[in-house]
């Protein structure tokens, strides 16, 4: 695997959000918040951020302290954020070999296309690693590798039995993590009713635990990758996440777009050993929530960044999230 920095200076493919429908460290030792914890501030920082997000959360990974929130416990739809836990659900699966070969079939194309969703243009056929499909899953987003995923990991004789109990473990994570204002549908974030909604504050206790896993630590602060399947098929993914190489310390997570949930990120960052994770619902616009991000991690950091930080553009053709 080699890892690569997109090229800089070319222009970005712009898209409406229809076209943007996609798929909806540091260790904390439980992966877990207490719902009940006051929101508090850091000492250092005077002013509270002001944000575009109708919903935003601030948590201190290091301290195990919350330190901000903007109607922090409203459910709202979250796009391909989803796939955070999906990747979290695969990161605790027992005896889990990142080495295992899965093979690409049909029906994942088939169902991107259908949903017209982000995709990491899997072929037909092809065999690559569980590895493999984490990056395509959270660098551009890749429907097709979280449903690739869900049908390994789920248990039954069907794919949609595989991926309906996959996403029913999704579920009991949520539960296990006392994400309690969360549900999920669906492995991607693509909801037909409804009923994949989370809050800021769970949204951070799932980053949280997400951030113990050192394999998605790695894979989600890649801002590319260059992976080869197993017959020699080369693949380049850009991270959707433009905080990576924009903001000075951030180390992920994921972005997320739908017409529904607006555009959505959570987002990490570390400085001098110490890590914030932070949550953005439903901002402005899609560039605005990198903005809403900075603005809350100088906050944590007692830092001025967002204001003249440049966003990381992404290639022509590059999916956008």
């Amino acid at each position: 695997m080699h890892i690569i920095d997109p090229p800089r200076g070319l222009p970005v493919r712009r898209l409406g959000l229809r076209g943007l429908r996609k798929c909806g460290a540091v260790v904390l030792a439980s992966g877990v918040l207490a719902v009940a914890s006051p929101v508090v501030t850091p000492a250092a920082a005077a002013t509270a951020p002001s944000v575009t997000a109708k919903g935003a959360f601030l948590y201190d990974v290091t301290a195990k302290k919350n330190l901000w929130g903007k109607a922090a416990d409203t459910k709202r739809p979250m796009a391909s954020t989803t796939k955070v836990m999906t990747a979290t659900v695969v990161m605790g699966t027992s005896n889990l070999n990142l080495d295992k070969l899965v093979t690409i079939k049909q029906a994942y194309r088939d169902y991107v296309t259908a949903q017209g969703a982000s995709t990491a243009d899997l072929k037909t056929g092809d065999k690559v690693t569980v590895r493999q499909l984490l990056y395509a899953m959270m660098l551009p987003s890749g429907c097709d590798a979280a449903m690739a995923l869900a049908d390994t990991y789920g248990t039954g004789t069907t794919t949609a039995a595989r991926t309906k109990s996959f996403i029913a473990k999704m579920n009991a994570k949520a539960t296990s993590l006392g994400m309690t204002n969360t549900k999920y549908d669906s492995f991607d974030g693509l909801t037909t009713a409804g009923n994949t909604y989370t809050t800021p504050r769970d949204a951070a206790k799932l980053a949280a635990k997400a951030l113990t896993y050192s394999t998605l630590r790695t894979v989600v602060k890649a801002k590319s990758t260059v992976q080869t399947a197993t017959n020699g098929r080369t693949y380049t993914w850009y991270n959707t996440n433009k905080l990576l190489g924009s903001y000075v310390g951030a180390i992920g997570i994921k972005t997320g777009t739908t017409t529904p949930a607006g555009p959505c990120l959570i987002f990490a960052a570390t400085r001098n050993g110490r890590t914030v994770a932070g949550v953005v619902l439903n901002s402005s616009t899609l560039d605005t929530r990198f903005t809403d991000a900075a603005k809350m991690l100088d906050y944590a950091f007692d830092t001025n960044i967002a204001s003249t930080m440049r966003l990381r553009t992404l290639p022509d053709g590059a999916q956008r999230d």
